[in-house]
């Protein structure tokens, strides 16, 4: 055997320098893995912490009494007392459940009158054909650019023009059309595959049969995530009613717990347990329609 068959022998028997690496660096990327995950979870841990401190200090805040929660702001309870959330029920000065029942009875109506007019918009711009049609979209999504409080006085205006003061239609109606529902529909149709419609043209379905038989169960998850936001914004309105709401029988929940603060002296437990109250309904609300918010958002994800 020569000396080069040798040579080239060794050379194929012999792992070169870069062979030798692989298998550490094989070794190496699962291990780099697993400390980039262990690094993920750490700072998403921070976080939910520091999202979920607060809350928990408020519902550890509402089973004190005020003196105590003055004394110890910072600690359990000593003892777990009731008063905060009795209070409401014996004393005629803090209607927490009425203003609970007003703010429920408002969200609710506001979010269905939402989910009608901006179904049918967001559907005739998406696909209707009529004059004008990009002029009053490009209007309507015009008006996301102003900041609300710019509507304050002319709705004070044509709701006082209206008589509706002090009532449920004044802190539902004004807010019933949206902007943000029409253009977040309207995507929604547009990405719809048109030859659905279509069929059910050819087997002489008219315009509202089409969108209220097959456009609208098709689109469940966006309406769901548009009634949850919708729901949630009039919920935790807090301005508007200020404004509109003159009777204390008749507040929402955002503008009565105000009151509990005084020019001297505020129910530090009383406004906790409050608070507690009106974040039950919004947990209770998320989690009913959490299937549908994740699939909206993954479809949303997916067409982009």
């Amino acid at each position: 055997m020569t000396v080069t068959s040798m040579a080239s022998l060794d050379a194929a028997v012999t792992p070169r320098e870069g062979d030798l690496d692989s298998p550490r660096r094989r070794r190496r990327m699962p291990a780099r893995k697993v400390s980039a995950q262990v690094a993920l979870y750490v700072i998403l841990g921070a976080l939910a912490l520091v999202i979920i401190l607060p809350l928990v200090w408020m519902v550890v805040t509402s089973f004190k009494t005020d003196a105590d929660a003055i004394r110890n702001p910072y600690s359990l309870p000593d003892p777990i007392s009731l008063e905060a959330y009795s209070t409401p029920l014996t004393s005629g000065q803090q209607p927490i459940f009425l203003w609970l029942w007003n703010s429920f009875l408002a969200a609710t109506v506001q979010t269905v009158l939402i989910l009608v007019t901006a179904s049918m918009g967001a559907y005739a711009l998406a696909r209707l054909e009529f004059p004008g049609k990009k002029f009053v979209f490009g209007a309507i999504i015009a008006t996301l650019l102003v900041p609300p409080v710019v509507f304050l006085i002319p709705n004070y205006l044509i709701v006082q023009n209206l008589g509706w003061l002090d009532s449920l239609w004044a802190i539902t109606v004004p807010g019933a059309a949206g902007a943000f529902g029409i253009f977040f529909l309207r995507q929604l149709f547009i990405g719809l595959p048109p030859e659905i419609e279509e069929a059910a043209r050819i087997d002489g379905a008219g315009d509202i049969r089409i969108f209220l038989q097959i456009v609208l169960p098709l689109a469940k998850p966006a309406l769901a995530t548009l009634a949850v936001l919708s729901f949630l914004g009039n919920w935790n309105d807090f301005l508007w009613p200020v404004y509109v709401l003159l009777s204390p029988e008749n507040l929402t929940l955002q503008p009565g717990l105000s009151q509990l603060q005084g020019a001297y002296s505020t129910h530090f437990a009383i406004v906790m347990a409050g608070a507690v109250i009106a974040a039950v309904p919004v947990l209770i609300l998320f989690g009913i329609a959490q299937k549908q918010i994740v699939e909206s958002v993954a479809g949303s994800a997916v067409k982009g």
